[in-house]
């Protein structure tokens, strides 16, 4: 199986085609793949099923095994992948029935429209007997903002418990934001199915979408994450556009020693 690994903003993936695979990535080989000691290790797997010019379909794979219906970073990743292989500026990348519209901005910087963000009323919920307030957003998948202080021992407390809080049966991300100023915020995330990450597109997405519905923030908002920077415009009707890098880091090809 051949495979690229890439990163954006030190969220790493790998890059899989299933017409060179030839068969269907599954939760066990996944798993094995995305395994730091054992196998390739990654925050997760680009498996792309299928290309038509500069358009391509893809499922996303967290390291659990599980599937994300979507994600900022891999979308971006995908993108300039595709760009470079069909030498198209603009790209569509369809992923957990969304379309994805990508535009090169030159270098390592992916602009994507990423839809529709939709922001829910602010709520709380008890955590281990914590009373924890927190805003519930889609961005096609689910998030679960907490404006507090982004400490990593508290994201690392608060993280699982609320990605499996019965509030959320299919899980969640959980973000920790801090305000930074009318246009800038400080953010941690706990990602669903692949724990504490470095950064995350579809996270920054929400943080960005919740801060301006409270009126913490007026887009642009640029996001800092442990990774990076990623900068989040948002329209009247809360369509998101998100910019950011996605970095090649090496092609490979797995032996056979290793049975997948």
């Amino acid at each position: 199986m051949r495979f690229s690994k890439w990163h954006g903003l030190g969220n790493d993936y790998l890059l899989v085609e299933r017409a060179g695979a030839g068969r269907p990535l599954d939760e066990q080989t996944v798993r094995r793949l995305c395994d730091y000691h054992r196998g390739v290790g990654a925050d997760g797997v680009l498996e792309v099923l299928a290309t038509e010019g500069p358009r391509a379909e893809i499922v996303i794979w967290n390291p659990d095994g599980s599937t994300a219906e979507l994600s900022g970073n891999g979308t971006r990743i995908v993108a300039r992948w595709l760009a470079r292989r069909s030498g198209a500026g603009e790209v569509r990348i369809v992923v957990g029935g969304r379309e994805v519209v990508a535009r090169m901005r030159g270098g390592l910087e992916v602009e994507t429209d990423m839809g529709p963000v939709e922001v829910g009323p602010a709520e709380t919920i008890d955590v281990a007997g914590e009373q924890i307030e927190l805003t519930p957003v889609s961005v096609g998948n689910l998030h679960a903002v907490v404006h507090r202080e982004p400490e990593r021992a508290e994201l690392l407390r608060l993280g699982p418990l609320v990605e499996r809080h019965a509030r959320f049966p299919e899980r969640t991300n959980v973000q920790l934001v801090r305000v930074d100023g009318r246009h800038a915020v400080t953010v941690v995330v706990w990602e669903r199915g692949a724990g504490e990450t470095l950064a995350s597109g579809t996270s920054a997405c929400a943080v960005a979408a919740a801060a301006v519905a409270h009126g913490w923030c007026e887009s642009p908002i640029t996001v800092h994450l442990p990774g990076g920077d990623l900068l989040v415009e948002l329209d009247e009707g809360f369509r998101a556009r998100l910019t950011g890098p996605a970095q090649e880091i090496f092609r490979g090809e797995l032996a056979d020693e290793l049975g997948l």
